[in-house]
């Protein structure tokens, strides 16, 4: 019920993201005054949440305002002025702090360009690593959040480090505190990072994390590295041979038809490819543009990253190592957030979700986990029916669940394709840059035919001159 006094209703719709904070005032059938706090993607949605919470505890809204950040200028007596950044919803409230404090306000302006970049994914691995290597050096963790927000470079993440330490400090939920930053953080990192002061063995999750990091970014450093030169020379080899498909080759072509000479059958039809790139080049590189929107855009969406997720461990070559390593994320948080008591649902949920597939963590949450609770299906069994699993990581479930060993068998499995999967990458590099030389090949050798046979080409003379000759 509603009291007397203003009300804070401490609301968190996405609390899975760390989204702008808006506030709002209003009041109440009785005209008692009521404000709350809310967090939105932008104005618009923040509107239609507080005008189904005001529908809903039939509240007259009066007021919203989206918290911002402002810069300051203060001066204390003779002392040189100080600059600095505050975030409120008004500037009255940052007055009002910055002169409880003793300062003489100078100016107060709000931030014209508040433009926040993710941090780099490094940053992030940092910052879990050192927190879990101090927290085996048993440093309490409020202390360590300070040292952190003293030394981390970027803006953004040290602006998150600070609002998770307020938060604590205040006595809120650790979960909730790094749920509110998980566009910074990530949503694994943040989810893992809450529950780990809950567990009781904060300094094993926060290693578990930090592992779980390091293996990711490697994993995308190295896929990466694998991919960009390959890819770069067929893009680099494509625009070559369209140059010279329509641009080079006509010039010696035509010069022929120009001598009324018929053309053999590849450079024929090679010139009629020039003379159709050329007349609709335009149109191409629109419909090209347009279908890499198009395509990046579905991608994006829910359905495009399903199918892309389902398709993409079924590729040759790196299929199979994707999948794996997605078999190894989800196995090493598995065993960081498994306890060993009954099956588990929110560990194998969480792990489902940190695994970054899509497609895996429907079928495990849709198939694996429907399927152990209303039919009492076992692990393995529940895993194995969700068609996501290699036969190596079902055998070793198997195993562990009839030896109770089920935590150890997921660190277990999780190393094993570690291994593997470094050890095959290099495989995988090798045989696509095999198979990028093979395409180089078989292009120059196309190239040579056709110039060759444009070189064979005999250009009829103008006119015939008949020489007399004499018999002797």
């Amino acid at each position: 019920m509603l009291d007397a006094s203003p009300l804070i209703f401490n609301l968190f719709f996405g609390r899975w993201f760390r989204l702008p904070d808006y506030r709002f005032e209003g009041l109440t059938l009785t005209g008692r005054p009521v404000q709350g706090i809310i967090t939105a993607d932008n104005l618009s949605e923040a509107k239609k949440k507080i005008k189904a919470l005001a529908d809903q505890r039939k509240i007259k809204i009066t007021k919203i305002q989206k918290r911002r950040t402002f810069i300051y200028k203060v001066q204390r007596d003779s002392e040189k002025p100080i600059t600095g950044e505050q975030k409120a919803f008004t500037k009255e409230e940052v007055r009002q702090a910055l002169e409880k404090l003793g300062y003489k306000v100078v100016s107060i302006q709000p931030k014209v360009l508040d433009f926040k970049f993710k941090p780099p994914d490094t940053e992030i691995v940092t910052f879990v690593r050192v927190s879990a290597d101090l927290l085996r050096e048993k440093l309490p963790y409020n202390e360590i959040l300070q040292l952190l927000i003293n030394d981390v470079q970027h803006p953004t993440l040290r602006e998150a480090l600070r609002e998770i330490n307020n938060d604590l400090r205040q006595g809120k939920d650790s979960e909730e505190a790094f749920i509110k930053q998980e566009r910074v953080l990530g949503k694994f990192t943040a989810r893992m990072l809450g529950l780990a002061s809950k567990s009781g063995n904060m300094a094993d999750i926060y290693e578990s994390t930090a592992k779980f990091l390091e293996r990711n970014a490697e994993f995308k450093k190295n896929l990466k590295s694998a991919l960009i030169m390959p890819v770069f020379t067929l893009i680099v080899l494509f625009i070559a041979v369209v140059f010279y498909v329509a641009y080079i080759f006509p010039e010696t072509a035509e010069l022929f038809l120009k001598l009324g000479t018929e053309l053999p059958p590849m450079t024929a039809a090679t010139l009629k490819l020039s003379y159709f790139l050329t007349e609709n080049i335009t149109f191409i590189l629109l419909g090209l543009v347009l279908i890499s929107v198009a395509f990046i855009y579905f991608i994006r969406t829910p359905k495009g990253q399903f199918l892309r997720d389902k398709y993409i461990i079924k590729l040759p070559v790196l299929g199979p190592l994707i999948h794996k390593t997605t078999i190894e994320i989800f196995c090493r948080v598995f065993y960081a957030l498994y306890t060993g008591s009954g099956e588990n649902i929110d560990a194998i949920r969480l792990a489902a979700e940190a695994c970054g597939n899509k497609y895996m963590e429907h079928q495990i949450k849709t198939i694996a986990i429907p399927m152990m609770l209303s039919q009492g299906k076992g692990l393995t069994e529940a895993f194995e029916a969700t068609g996501v699993f290699t036969k190596t990581a079902l055998a070793r479930f198997h195993s562990g669940a009839e030896t109770g060993t089920v935590k150890q068998t997921a660190l277990q499995i999780a190393n094993y394709y570690e291994k593997e999967t470094v050890y095959k990458l290099k495989n995988a590099v090798d045989f696509i840059q095999l198979m990028i030389a093979m395409i180089i090949m078989i292009v120059m050798t196309l190239l040579t035919l056709v110039s060759s046979e444009t070189a064979m080409v005999k250009p009829k003379t103008p006119y015939t001159i008949i020489l007399p000759f004499q018999i002797f």
